[in-house]
């Protein structure tokens, strides 16, 4: 995967920064997986999770294999069994009896060290969770599982105390500050490189609010104004001609 195929558009030029959430990810991440545990990272829509994530375990390719599963609309511990099969890669087809599909998927994750990415994962309820928690406590089986999530993720977690107490690392994801927004944004792609922070400042503060996402968005459409108006760069009257496309 190339770190494009992380931002939310497809955006040329597009770096992938190292914010302090992203460095404090990678440590996160690679200590979780040393120790062959869980750990959650959680925040707001938008807030670069998925990205930082994904960058950081691709960091850890080829020598860790990394399996990314993505649920939707509070899946049961049917369907996480059927999408960890498909994520295994397991030949033939799925067993039809719950007793016999844990034990298959038990012996296949004590094959070798693997690592779990979860996105989405606020759409895991108890039982889904529980399920997780239930094929790491095997004593044979050698995983690590990085769930990636919105605040209720986190929120779910904390009712689940024999998951809960399981979580190695916890990391909250939050909006960029003015500070940080002044450091990476020109960093982030050149139509930002030579802006006036004012005019930076003033993106952030009508339209961007610290977002990643929402910068993604709004360089995308600055991006096109430049190039449809020939100006060498954003002004106040290009911003608010993009501000006007967002939702």
């Amino acid at each position: 995967m190339t770190a494009a195929t992380y931002q939310y558009v497809d955006l040329p030029d597009a770096a992938v920064v190292t914010t302090r959430a992203l460095l404090t990810a990678r440590e996160n991440i690679a200590d979780t997986v040393a120790a062959r545990a869980m750990m959650c990272i959680h925040g707001g829509a938008g807030f670069g999770k998925t990205l930082a994530v994904n960058t950081c375990l691709r960091e850890l390719e080829p020598a860790e294999d990394v399996r990314r599963v993505t649920f939707r609309a509070r899946p049961t511990a049917r369907a996480v069994r059927y999408e960890l099969f498909t994520a295994l890669d397991l030949p033939g087809e799925p067993p039809r009896h719950p007793s016999e599909f844990d034990r298959l998927l038990k012996n296949a994750l004590a094959e070798h060290p693997r690592t779990f990415l979860v996105d989405e994962a606020q759409w895991l309820n108890g039982e889904a969770f529980e399920y997780f928690r239930y094929l790491w406590d095997g004593p044979a089986t050698r995983f690590a599982v990085v769930f990636v999530g919105g605040e209720g993720c986190h929120t779910v977690l904390r009712r689940e105390p024999m998951l809960s107490s399981r979580v190695f690392i916890r990391q909250h994801f939050t909006r960029l500050t003015p500070e940080e927004v002044q450091q990476v944004i020109p960093l982030f792609h050149p139509v930002w490189a030579d802006a006036d922070p004012e005019d930076i400042a003033f993106a952030d503060s009508h339209a961007a609010h610290g977002n990643f996402r929402a910068w993604a968005q709004l360089t995308a459409h600055t991006r096109t104004a430049l190039a449809r108006t020939g100006r060498p760069r954003a002004d106040r009257e290009l911003l608010r001609w993009a501000f006007s496309r967002l939702a």
